[in-house]
Order: structure tokens, then C-alpha cells, then sequence
């Protein structure tokens, strides 16, 4: 969230070898409105691909062994939505938590503060929250990797520009390896035509399980369902460099032009098409697109919504309302899965189970309008009263207590003379 800029003009960071960090130029309104619209855009789109995990009756389990796929039509027609939104809006929302620690990292310098400073109490309250959801809400919650990779990167960001940029280098190496040695074992392990599908869950947490069941088996299986954020951790840590390294270039100025231009051709001319011809295979092909291909079509939204918002001074009617849900991201992305499970699954209404794999791709396309709408009518309402949403709210009035609790301690240790001398 970008904060009311000073016109005082700051010294640049210095890292803890005291190389220089470059600070952006200041934008020209105390929000970028793009930010916002993003935030609003990853965090629905982030729904359109959970919402199939939901409407399977068997939760995220059944998701991932298609053992009860469509037929005909609705086979195609399923594949190909799903690979819409397969890891773009993931890839988005990384890369928007990096610019986010970029601007946290400008503000902290232009107030005189060090960086990272007390950061690391803000990546362990967001492990807290994303314990949180892990367990109440869904398995495959993405804040307790972002809380880890935002702490990690923070130094990182603390360091001189060669630095980051080898670190860049380095991680995206790394996961680009691993993404290859992965596509050799799917490929020398591909099942045979005729091997048997794996057995259906029994019992199933999902359809018939009460809410603490499903707690239960989250706890029960959580080595297998933390697996993705462990895999990912280099390829985050790469999306979060980059993210700042383009706030910081000025993606977001009318001077960045270059840099959309050839971050849309990136994503919508070279990996889309690739994107979704690799991914409509099916398969386990499905992880190299959502790992591999995907967060460069990712890039392209970055580019296409910050090239609409450098041309026009305000947000029409429908950029507000995503702005909305995008200043309540951290709240509309819990409560959105909290109102699909409870729709979905045996503990609230349980629709899921009773829909058949023909019926799944409507009944999901109806899910997904109706708590997008949810959300946005939520994120609209709340604001016309509060400045924040309730889990910023809560998130922002826990950390400052906990920076108060801390600097009392540092006080309280300190000795009188040097407190006096300051």
C-alpha cells in the first residue's frame, strides 16, 4: 500500500556494506491507483482458480486426481477455463507483494528508518495469519510461503543493486532447474494407457466431514499439503525481486512505457499462446504452465493495467471497485475461501458432493460470480466506514503493539546516558 509521499528528498539506502539502493522517483499521487486495481485482480483471479478446488467433491484431493473429470464438451470447456486462470493470478500476487516491500523499503528510508528495522515482525505476523487460514480456512493457503520469502527478501532488498540482481539471477536459475528436472522425472515416470486410477478418498473430510475434520486431516496431511510453497520458495523469491526492481524502474511513470510495452509482448504474445496450447494437454503438464509459463503472462496484466493507469487519471467504476477489494486484499482473500467452503463443503450447505462432473463447470461459473460479487459489494460497504479491512485492521493494530512492546524492551535496556545523549 503506498504511503502519502514527503517531498523531503531522502538519502538513498545504504546496505549493511553501505552500497547504495536506488530510491524511485516519487509518483504522482499518494496511490498509485494501479496498485490497488492489481491487488483487486489478483486476488479474484486467485478465486478462479481455487473455486475448482471447492466445487470438487472431494476437496483438493479430488482436484488433483481427476478421478471424477466431465465428459464431452464439458471436458474441454473445463480444462481450457481452468487453465485461464491456472497460476497467473498467483504469479500476480507475488509479484505485487514484492513491489508492496519495495514500497514499505522507500517509506522506511524516507522516514529515517532502518531497513529491514522491524520488518521481520510483519513476515511473523503473516506466518501467524497464514497458519490461520491453513487450518480453518484452506490447505493450500500462499501467506505462509509469502511470509518466509518476504523475510528473505528484505535483506536482500537491504543490499546493493548488483546484489539483488545476482540473487535474481541465481533463484530464477535454480527454480528453472528444478522445473527441469521435474519435467524429466513426469516424463520417464508417464503412466501406462490403461494403469489403474488412484481410489477415491474414503472417508471424505471434504463432503461428509464436520469443520473439525477437516482441521484434523489438514493437520493429518500438512508435509503433503505445504509441499507447493517449499517447491516454489526460489520462484517467489525471484518474482519478489522483480516486482520491486520494476517499481523501482518506474513501471508505474509514464518515463516506463518501454517496460510495459515488452512486459505485455513477454506475457500475451510469447507466453500466453504457449501457456495454454502446453497446458490444454492436461496432465501433468499442468505444473510445468502454472510453475513455468504462467507467471510471465502474470508480467503482461502487470504491464497491460499499469499502461491503462498511466493514461488516465482515475479509475472508472469498475477499477474503484477492484481498487476496493485490493486495499482489503488480505481480508477478501480469506473470506472469499471462507464462503466457498462453507458453500461447498459437508460442514456449511455441501453442494459440492451433489453436483455431477457435467454440472461442475456451471455450478462452479455461478459460485465464482456470485463471491466475486460478494466480495466486491463487501470491499465497497466496508470502506464507506473504515479505512482498512478487518483483518488489516487487526494485522496493523497487532504489529504496532508489538513495535511498542519492543521499543519499551530496547529502552528498558538501554544505558540512561546514551538515551540522554540522543
Amino acid at each position: 500500500m503506498a504511503e502519502p509521499v514527503s517531498r523531503a528528498q531522502p538519502q538513498p539506502p545504504r546496505g549493511p556494506a553501505g552500497s547504495v539502493n536506488p530510491v524511485p522517483a516519487e509518483p504522482r499521487s499518494a496511490r498509485l491507483p494501479a496498485l490497488d486495481v492489481l491487488r483487486g485482480i489478483a486476488i479474484l483471479g486467485t478465486l478462479g482458480t481455487n473455486i475448482w478446488i471447492f466445487t470438487n467433491g472431494a476437496g483438493l484431493v479430488g482436484y488433483i486426481s481427476r478421478n471424477d473429470e466431465p465428459q464431452g464438451v464439458w471436458f474441454w470447456v473445463e480444462r481450457a477455463l481452468q487453465q485461464v486462470a491456472q497460476g497467473k493470478f498467483l504469479g500476480l500476487l507475488t509479484i505485487m507483494f514484492g513491489i508492496g516491500l519495495a514500497i514499505q523499503q522507500r517509506s522506511a528510508v524516507r522516514a529515517g528508518r532502518d531497513w529491514p528495522g522491524p520488518y521481520p515482525w510483519r513476515a511473523g505476523l503473516l506466518l501467524l495469519d497464514g497458519l490461520v487460514n491453513f487450518l480453518f480456512v484452506a490447505e493450500f493457503d500462499v501467506l505462509m510461503g509469502y511470509a518466509v520469502t518476504g523475510l528473505i527478501v528484505a535483506f536482500i532488498l537491504a543490499r546493493s543493486p548488483l546484489v539483488q540482481r545476482r540473487w535474481l539471477i541465481a533463484t530464477a536459475a535454480v527454480h528453472l532447474g528444478m522445473l527441469t528436472l521435474l519435467a524429466i522425472g513426469m516424463e520417464s515416470s508417464r503412466p501406462k494407457p490403461h494403469s489403474p486410477t488412484p481410489p477415491p478418498l474414503d472417508p471424505n473430510p471434504y463432503a461428509d466431514g464436520s469443520f473439525w475434520d477437516l482441521v484434523v486431516f489438514r493437520v493429518q496431511h500438512a508435509a503433503l499439503f505445504r509441499l507447493e510453497p517449499v517447491f516454489i520458495l526460489f520462484l517467489s523469491i525471484a518474482l519478489f525481486l522483480l516486482g520491486a526492481r520494476l517499481f523501482r524502474a518506474g513501471v508505474f511513470e509514464p518515463s516506463g512505457a518501454r517496460i510495459r510495452k515488452w512486459l505485455m509482448i513477454i506475457g500475451f504474445v510469447v507466453a500466453a499462446p504457449l501457456d495454454l496450447t502446453v497446458g490444454m494437454r492436461g496432465g501433468d503438464l499442468i505444473l510445468l504452465t502454472r510453475y513455468g509459463t504462467a507467471p510471465f503472462v502474470a508480467l503482461g496484466i502487470l504491464g497491460l493495467v499499469a499502461h491503462i493507469y498511466t493514461r488516465r487519471p482515475a479509475p472508472g467504476f469498475a477499477g474503484r471497485r477492484l481498487a476496493e477489494v485490493g486495499r482489503m486484499a488480505l481480508s477478501c482473500y480469506i473470506l472469499q475461501n471462507l464462503v466457498a467452503g462453507f458453500v461447498c463443503y459437508g460442514w456449511g450447505l455441501g453442494i459440492a458432493s451433489l453436483v455431477s462432473p457435467d454440472s461442475r463447470v456451471l455450478f462452479t461459473l455461478a459460485c465464482y460470480l456470485i463471491i466475486s460479487a460478494l466480495m466486491l459489494g463487501f470491499a465497497h460497504l466496508w470502506l464507506r466506514r473504515f479505512e482498512r479491512g478487518p483483518v488489516e485492521w487487526l494485522w496493523n493494530a497487532s504489529y504496532h503493539a508489538l513495535i511498542r512492546r519492543g521499543s519499551r524492551a530496547t529502552r528498558s535496556a538501554e544505558p540512561a546516558g546514551r538515551w540522554e545523549a540522543g
